[in-house]
């Protein structure tokens, strides 16, 4: 067990943006550290060895700082039989807490499960948060160098970090959405991008667009990310499949085309997300848009123009589930408007895209009444169409066509 001084050899293994940064930043105090990367590729701040048996051999503090717990489980059985007896393992890697509970399991009690929050300008500045989970005098042992990273929060056990870890990425994943959502709306209202990210920048998305505003206006951007896209789309996979509560960042962080190398600001900016086959959300919109215009019209052939020709339409009609294949549900309609349509409003509340198939809700307002409604699109041969649609209505006095 590690006596509780400070350590006099500390080993990184990954050097990656956030290993490079506390290899960086623990150099610069004065700390031997040996560094190991898979890439292979060199470092401009410390040794690097070639492997990671001979990083770890004198070391009595080894940090890991790798992409996800298949990475961190092939290095800690490379690093077994060459570890000291008396080091210990800090991971700050960001995995599942399952995967989290088996690497303290299996390193027993020279493990420190530390997670942190903030990225590369946080290690750097010596800011990060550090979620520690670990026995107390092996915590005690190495809190000197965590410190000098950032501010430690003492958690019950790894599985418990490694959750909360996840959960605050989910809050930044939820957090980049909201401010693509502000910024797609400035765009239909014509407002200039930098006037709406300083009106954002006082509220509370304020940190993220100080942090992020040179992606968000692609002006002087930095070649490198501090976080990538493909990082936190990996976490937040993780935490969906550990939490197994559906969550909408999962899959809405990123669009087909884009880089899982770039910076997490770019899933906040609306860039229309294009492909080989052109604007596709603009197109996903295309059906909606005639689906709309049956709506308003009362004329069927709008609704042929947005739906397959297999689509079926399902819901609870009076009481009783029904549904409609497309020749039914445009029976329904006269070919003219409802008398009171001038008072009806319908409205496009998100669209997602995923590849070759999208989701949308919409919300239809018709006199007292209101109704939800769900669409699956696809990507078919003549553009995308609307595949079927599920609804729910909203009791009031009204009734109309659905």
């Amino acid at each position: 067990m590690t006596a509780p001084h400070a350590p006099r050899t500390i080993a990184v293994l990954g050097l990656g943006r956030m290993g490079e940064a506390i290899a960086a930043r623990l150099t610069g105090q004065g700390r031997d550290v040996v560094g190991w990367t898979r890439s292979g590729r060199t470092s401009g701040t410390v040794e690097v060895v070639p492997d990671p048996g001979t990083a770890v051999a004198k070391a009595d503090l080894v940090f890991l700082s790798l992409f996800d717990g298949p990475a961190c489980l092939q290095v800690l059985g490379d690093i077994h039989d060459s570890l000291r007896t008396d080091a210990v393992v800090v991971n700050t890697s960001t995995v599942a807490p399952a995967e989290a509970a088996g690497f303290a399991r299996q390193v027993g009690r020279s493990y420190v499960h530390a997670p942190v929050i903030g990225s590369v300008p946080a290690v750097a500045g010596g800011t990060l948060r550090i979620l520690a989970a670990a026995e107390q005098d092996t915590l005690d042992g190495v809190r000197p160098v965590l410190e000098s990273l950032g501010t430690v929060r003492r958690v019950d056990d790894a599985s418990t970090a490694a959750a909360l870890k996840l959960v605050a990425n989910g809050s930044l994943a939820g957090a980049l959405l909201a401010l693509r959502d502000s910024l797609r709306q400035g765009d239909a209202l014509g407002l200039p991008r930098t006037q709406v990210l300083d009106v954002l920048e006082l509220g509370q998305l304020g940190g993220l667009v100080a942090r992020k505003r040179p992606f968000l206006t692609g002006e002087r951007a930095p070649h490198t990310a501090d976080f990538t896209v493909g990082a936190l789309a990996k976490d937040m996979a993780l935490l969906a499949d550990a939490s197994t509560t559906p969550l909408r960042s999962a899959g809405a962080l990123a669009g087909p085309a884009a880089d899982p190398a770039a910076d997490v600001a770019v899933a906040a900016v609306p860039t229309g997300e294009v492909d080989v086959e052109g604007d596709v959300e603009g197109a996903v919109l295309d059906p909606l848009r005639a689906y709309v215009r049956g709506h308003a019209t009362g004329d069927p052939g709008h609704f042929r123009d947005a739906f397959l020709p297999t689509a079926h339409i399902e819901g609870v009609r009076d009481g009783a589930f029904v549904s409609w294949g497309l020749d039914e549900y445009c029976a329904l309609f006269r070919g003219r408007p409802a008398a009171d349509e001038a008072t009806r409003t319908r409205r496009i509340d998100a669209v997602e895209v995923h590849g070759s198939v999208a989701t949308a809700t919409m919300t239809l307002r018709h006199g007292a009444d209101r109704f939800t409604d769900v669409f699956l699109l696809v990507a078919a041969e003549d553009g995308w169409r609307i595949a079927n649609k599920a609804y729910h209505r909203h009791v009031g006095r009204s009734s109309g066509h659905r």
